[in-house]
């Protein structure tokens, strides 16, 4: 057993390993159980709704049963959670009558989906019914439901910091020795005009549409969430990152690099997005269009550009490729198959 970071005893690393196992490189298991605890707890307390009839919100964390664990097979990250939840809520009438209630979410695993989850919400049985028991039902659930998924979210982004990854030349781990290289390839994605001023050229340019297909090995729900977190779309760049995950929301990412707006998003199944690089005409942006395919145990994701400028067709395939899809599927284990 080995501390993963100074002074703090619950980051531990179990490594399992051989005399051939250099750096830990087949199997390194890291308990992410009291961590988890601690998120979720952080997460899920305080959540609150509130419609004509009154408000309510999530006052005790009464159960949390269960563990979590990464573990780094090979270079690849695998994510193993499994928890038993469950909570009080409180709610008060806009006359003022207080009332009390139980939320549960019995099978929060690793094996299921956000949308597959268990959210069981009660009114506690001395209490008079009351319309609050509805809102909890379905706006509080909604939201308990969002918080889950970001615990999710940040036990692969947040919690994984310093794990090993595999790169093309060898292995790196997420925050040290990537940093310098993101710097550096981040300015290769813009190649060497990107700290130029954007050219407004005043007459209409050429442009091309191609589409590509990637296949990872996670569910539609979850790579859907990727490219909507702020959090996660700034762990799979290695750079701080803006992101509003809503429908004419803005992003900006690679050290300002990228950046464009949300038009259309059906949730779990299409981002629609205008898109583009800074050093591109003024006011001039791509389409993409990012159709999210269940394909039983994996999801293919079918990106269609069309407007991007005929002399940026390569590069800005290369960049979907190098930085979209190979950084996500290293930052989040999603090109890993077990066998």
């Amino acid at each position: 057993m080995a501390k993963w970071g100074e002074g703090d005893p619950r980051w531990i690393v179990e490594e399992r390993a051989d005399a051939t196992n250099v750096n830990n490189w087949h199997w390194t298991e890291r308990d992410a159980t009291n961590w988890s605890s601690d998120k979720l707890k952080s997460l899920i307390l305080g959540l609150t709704v509130e419609s004509d009839e009154g408000s309510c919100e999530v006052t005790e964390v009464s159960k949390l049963e269960g563990e979590a664990s990464i573990n780094n097979r090979k270079g690849k990250l695998i994510f193993f959670y499994e928890w038993n939840l469950k909570a009080t809520w409180t709610g008060k009438s806009k006359s003022g009558i207080k009332y009390k209630g139980t939320i549960e979410v019995p099978n929060l695993s690793d094996e299921n989906d956000m949308e597959d989850l268990d959210i069981s919400v009660s009114l506690n049985k001395d209490e008079p019914e009351t319309p609050l028991t509805g809102l909890m039902r379905t706006k509080g659930a909604e939201k308990i439901r969002e918080a889950l998924g970001s615990y999710v979210g940040f036990l692969k982004t947040e919690f994984t910091q310093g794990m090993i990854l595999p790169t093309a030349n060898g292995m790196a781990k997420i925050q040290s020795t990537s940093q310098s290289k993101a710097k550096l390839d981040k300015t290769q994605i813009s190649s060497s005009s990107s700290t130029s001023a954007p050219v407004n050229t005043g007459v209409k340019i050429p442009t091309c549409k191609f589409s590509m297909r990637e296949k990872f090995l996670t569910s539609p729900a979850d790579l859907y969430r990727v490219f909507l977190h702020q959090e996660m779309v700034q762990a799979f760049t290695h750079a701080p990152a803006t992101v509003d995950g809503e429908k004419g929301g803005k992003f900006r990412l690679l050290d300002g690099n990228v950046f464009g707006e949300f038009t259309e998003l059906v949730p779990d199944e299409k981002i629609v997005m205008k898109w583009r690089y800074n050093n591109w005409p003024c006011e001039h942006y791509a389409t993409i269009a990012m159709t999210f395919l269940d394909r039983s145990s994996e999801t293919e994701l079918k990106v269609e550009c069309r407007g991007v400028p005929d002399n940026d067709e390569e590069r800005t395939k290369e960049g979907w490729k190098k930085y979209y899809f190979e950084a996500i599927k290293q930052t989040f284990g999603y090109g890993a198959r077990l066998f």
